[in-house]
């Protein structure tokens, strides 16, 4: 079976079978999103971003538009999400990562989702996602025991200085929330904080010079875990972006009295 005929098996349809990433079947009132393996971690897939409006070569892709009132309808007009997990291929990409996506095969099962925003990507959820995090730069040859993935890096990345030149430079308040666990805490949280890779090591695929100042940041534990509870992982300005819109929505009206 393609995923033509597992799609309209479902009920649902799309405008066009070459280009669209989702699908709908008006009469039940459900949405239909493939998952990239590639953008799947634990009980998430990121499902649509405002960053795939445009292709690699900047031009415009048709199916986001489509895909964008699909979330609508489902944020909206009380559509019904689910998911098929699609198995990614990079056979059509150059050594850089540049190309279109190709898929290289699919699941051919549904699986009811839940869907949230954060930041500028939507995300399918099912139930609770629980990440094991390694505290990121390492001493020599020392893996975190429970971490997701086992990582090994080169020997300036695995050097503890690397650490240091990072708070060094930005101190141990988190780069996102400000939080500062002395003030909190007392002495007992002094010279304390997390450091983040703003590229994550499961995503370098050779080796590198790593910078402390450009590629590290002190980041609380809470939104060190929330950065990586997507996949791909959020950079630190879409976690602040979504801070800031929640604090919007959620900050009280002030009430005008008349005397």
């Amino acid at each position: 079976m393609n995923r033509k005929k597992f799609i309209e098996s479902q009920g649902a349809t799309c405008r066009n079978w070459t280009w669209s990433w989702s699908f709908t079947n008006a009469k039940e009132k459900v949405i239909i999103f493939g998952t990239w393996d590639l953008h799947t971690d634990g009980n998430a897939s990121l499902i649509l971003s405002e960053h795939w409006q445009m292709n690699y070569k900047g031009r415009k892709q048709p199916s986001y538009g489509q895909s964008r009132e699909h979330i609508r309808l489902i944020e909206e007009e009380g559509y019904r999400l689910k998911t098929f997990p699609l198995i990614f291929s990079d056979e059509k990409q150059d050594e850089n990562g540049y190309g279109p996506a190709a898929i290289k095969g699919f699941i051919p099962q549904l699986s009811p989702k839940i869907l949230k925003k954060v930041g500028t990507g939507w995300y399918a959820f099912d139930g609770i996602k629980t990440v094991h995090l390694p505290e990121e730069v390492v001493s020599p040859e020392q893996y975190i025991e429970g971490t997701s993935r086992r990582i090994s890096v080169n020997a300036y990345e695995r050097n503890t200085n690397a650490r240091a030149k990072c708070i060094d430079h930005y101190g141990y308040k988190c780069s996102v929330c400000s939080f500062d666990f002395k003030e909190i805490y007392g002495d007992i949280g002094e010279r304390y904080i997390h450091v983040h890779h703003c590229v994550p090591l499961s995503q370098i695929k050779k080796e590198y010079k790593l910078d402390p100042i450009k590629d590290l940041r002190p980041i609380c534990p809470n939104c060190h875990a929330i950065i990586h509870r997507t996949q791909p992982a959020l950079s630190i300005k879409q976690l602040k972006q979504h801070m800031s819109e929640r604090t919007r929505i959620t900050k009280p009206r002030t009430r005008v009295g008349v005397m």
